[in-house]
């Protein structure tokens, strides 16, 4: 019993540690590095694009971080990290589920992209505002032709 108790303060303790260290990148990044937008405030479309070479960059767009990987072409990506557009959670852009178009006006865009944790996620926010569910490489292919225009 003793130890149960002693694993629960640990995690009780630790778990606001862990949220706060997961937002750290606003801290380290506040203002996207290409248009210069408060990753703070537009926190539910940041992005963190993270180098091999342990670098990273904070950006507060899909359409800022495809300006970031066109710049970039050279060095290698080891992740690339979307906010989930409920939470503001950092989650991996390959995994998120993709919300393409619909009437909530998106950031840098005319064509909004968002990213979600869940699919159950995605489909609450399409009832009340459209869109459709998409890839991330077809996320990903709507932001690059929108930045090539």
């Amino acid at each position: 019993m003793k130890r149960l108790h002693f694993i629960l303060t640990v995690l009780l303790i630790l778990l606001p540690w862990g949220k706060a260290h997961a937002q750290s990148d606003i801290d380290q990044h506040r203002d996207c590095i290409h248009c210069g937008m408060d990753r703070k405030a537009f926190g539910y479309s940041r992005m963190l694009v993270e180098y091999e070479d342990g670098t990273s960059v904070g950006v507060c767009s899909l359409r800022c971080m495809v300006t970031e990987l066109d710049a970039n072409k050279s060095r290698k990506v080891k992740s690339i990290l979307v906010a989930d557009r409920n939470t503001r959670t950092l989650i991996d852009g390959e995994k998120a589920v993709w919300v393409l178009g619909g009437s909530k006006r998106g950031v840098m865009t005319m064509n909004p992209k968002w990213a979600f944790e869940t699919k159950s996620a995605a489909d609450v926010f399409i009832k009340e505002f459209g869109g459709t569910i998409v890839s991330w490489p077809e996320a990903l292919a709507a932001a690059r032709k929108e930045v090539s225009q």
